[in-house]
């Protein structure tokens, strides 16, 4: 009997100390918490440089996002049209999300599209150069039925640092994990009805370079 007993003791000392790392380990804080409180809203002017908003929507937006899930991943959504002085249009998303674990993940604008009726046809990373520095970005070319073709241009964040997904976003959920933080994230999202992808490409740099340079 001493051996089972052994045993057996062994085991419970096992699942005690698996039980006490998860509890350490378990994040508590939210990373939303240390920043300064603001909403999409408010933070996004809606004109700035050549670029303002355009209440009567010609574009006519076709959201990506389901509808069902918005108010379950995201603490917050803004979506806008904007027009410059040539008539162009850029269709803004942002998408945020204050929890960022398994389960409450933004969606990325590749699985999305497809999900809404969309055909992607290229998935290419990319640098968009600001003055603020360089970001690292994902660009889309789509098409809704041979007819409405929607460049798009996007990048996610997993708390303070950009992130495109996959093993990185991983590697960064966990570095938060282990100090205990929960981490918040966003989808930056910019698209435009063009059939040229390197014309709509060039206008949506266009456009970020100018938010960017207003933005606090």
């Amino acid at each position: 009997m001493k051996p089972m007993m052994l045993v057996s003791f062994s085991l419970g000392a096992l699942m005690l100390l698996t039980t006490g790392l998860t509890h350490v380990m378990t994040p508590t804080t939210y990373f939303a918490q240390s920043r300064p409180k603001s909403t999409l809203e408010r933070a996004v002017p809606k004109q700035f440089g050549d670029w303002k908003e355009e209440i009567q929507q010609t574009a006519n937006i076709i959201s990506p996002d389901r509808i069902a899930l918005l108010n379950k991943l995201y603490s917050e959504t803004l979506t806008r049209t904007y027009v410059n002085s040539a008539g162009e249009r850029v269709m803004l998303s942002i998408a945020y999300g204050q929890d960022q674990r398994k389960g409450n993940e933004v969606h990325y604008p590749e699985v999305c599209y497809p999900a809404q009726g969309f055909e992607l046809t290229s998935l290419t990373p990319s640098v968009l150069k600001t003055e603020q520095g360089s970001i690292v970005v994902n660009r889309l070319e789509t098409n809704l039925s041979k007819q409405r073709y929607e460049p798009v241009t996007y990048w996610t964040t997993i708390g303070n640092q950009v992130t495109l997904g996959g093993s990185d976003k991983r590697v960064k959920e966990l570095a938060f994990g282990l100090k205990g933080v929960i981490p918040d994230g966003l989808v930056f999202r910019v698209s435009t009805i063009d059939r040229e992808p390197s014309h709509a490409y060039g206008v949506q740099d266009a456009f970020v370079n100018a938010l960017l340079g207003v933005l606090t």
